[in-house]
């Protein structure tokens, strides 16, 4: 075997040359010859040129081109070049050989294993374990609190309900005394206008009347009912106050109410007529007028029916003795306007002051145009005598 020759570059086995019973062979190309060797040499650069290209390259730095990741840098852990750690921004930064670093590093995990010891475990689950006890006794005590909230607003609304009704019961009482301080007055409204109408209807009637008997017979009924129509005295409108008023009452007493004193807090009685008081100084003083002037009026018209009737006798009795016909028809008449007047005065009592005005100043007006068509009659029978006394003389 000694005489057996290597070659690496084209891996041929050779033979000495005085041995002639050997044969060359190539284990490539499985050529025999020695003649064959240099055919083989271009397979062979070939072999080692793919078996250089296709080993693994070290990467390339991407800040500095062309420079390779050759150091690992232990304070960034990154892999950096020569560039980086002498001008780069991993300058004065500690570094390694990364495979160094990394069998340093390999018993790290174990070591840190070594420390989570079963003390600390238990640790951990006790610590555990009491944050469950204090987070369920805190929240127990927060629906405590708001079972406690829920009762406790619970029992103010329940009181401020009560109060919400009681004033909303005043509020229908006082709308019940408005309709019945109302309503027999709407509906006797209603009445004169629907008795109106069938005066209306029947004078219409009475006027389509061809029979003269009938027709007289008619029109004295329908006198008679429009007098008396014309007689009846319309209702006054009253005017209502509602005191306290709900605005002012509220802002008035209830800010002052605590929440102890809730349920002592006073519902106002309310008020609806012409004279109650608690309303606002206006309203007050109006109501308090109203019963004044009222009674001022009641004494006010029996001195001016005294006077009227002063007035009014002695003419007439010095008409009933100068004409004892025409003065009977005027006293009368005038007496039936005065009954009127007086009907009215009356009725006036409870209407206005202003209608019983309206009404004497209407009979005094037709008193006045009376006497002064008595005078002239007078004064024309005087004449007349004197005239028979000069012819008698």
């Amino acid at each position: 075997m000694s005489g057996l020759i290597m070659l690496k570059s084209t891996n041929r086995i050779l033979t000495p040359v005085d041995n002639v019973l050997w044969r060359p062979v190539c284990p490539v190309s499985k050529l025999q010859g020695v003649q064959q060797v240099a055919c083989e040499l271009p397979v062979s650069s070939s072999t080692v040129k793919y078996q250089r290209d296709s080993e693994p390259r070290a990467p390339s730095c991407q800040e500095h081109r062309r420079q390779p990741l050759n150091m690992y840098c232990v304070q960034d852990r990154q892999l950096i070049c020569g560039l980086c750690l002498t001008v780069g921004r991993h300058q004065g930064h500690p570094i390694d050989d990364l495979q160094a670093a990394f069998v340093r590093e390999k018993r790290t995990p174990a070591l840190l294993l070594a420390r989570l010891s079963e003390q600390r475990w238990a640790q951990v689950c006790e610590l555990g374990e009491q944050l469950e006890e204090e987070k369920a006794r805190c929240e127990s005590l927060l629906r405590q609190d708001r079972q406690e909230v829920e009762e406790f607003f619970v029992s103010l609304e329940e009181v401020l309900a009560r109060k919400k009704r009681a004033y909303l019961e005043a509020l229908s009482e006082a709308a019940a005394e408005v309709a019945q301080a109302y309503e027999p007055l709407i509906h006797r409204v209603k009445e004169l206008q629907e008795e109106q109408l069938d005066l209306v209807s029947l004078g219409s009637s009475v006027e389509d009347e061809d029979s003269p008997l009938v027709f007289l017979e008619k029109v004295h009924q329908f006198r008679d009912r429009v007098e008396k129509f014309i007689r009846t005295p319309l209702p006054s409108v009253i005017s209502l106050s509602v005191t306290p008023r709900a605005a002012a009452y509220l802002q008035q007493s209830w800010p002052a109410v605590t929440i102890g004193s809730l349920e002592q807090a006073a519902v106002p009685t309310l008020c609806c007529s012409a004279t109650c008081g608690g309303s606002s100084s206006a309203e007050t003083e109006a109501e308090e007028a109203q019963p004044i002037r009222t009674r001022w009026d009641v004494w006010r018209r029996i001195p001016l029916a005294a006077s009227v009737a002063l007035l009014v006798l002695p003419p007439l009795l010095l008409a009933l003795w100068a004409n004892p016909v025409g003065g009977a028809s005027l006293c009368f008449s005038f007496l039936s306007r005065l009954s009127q007047s007086a009907q009215a005065l009356s009725a006036d009592l409870v209407t206005s002051v202003w209608d019983a005005l309206v009404a004497a100043e209407a009979a005094l007006d037709e008193w006045g145009s009376q006497v002064k068509a008595w005078e002239d009659r007078t004064h024309q029978q005087i004449l007349d005598f004197l005239k028979s006394l000069a012819k008698k003389g």
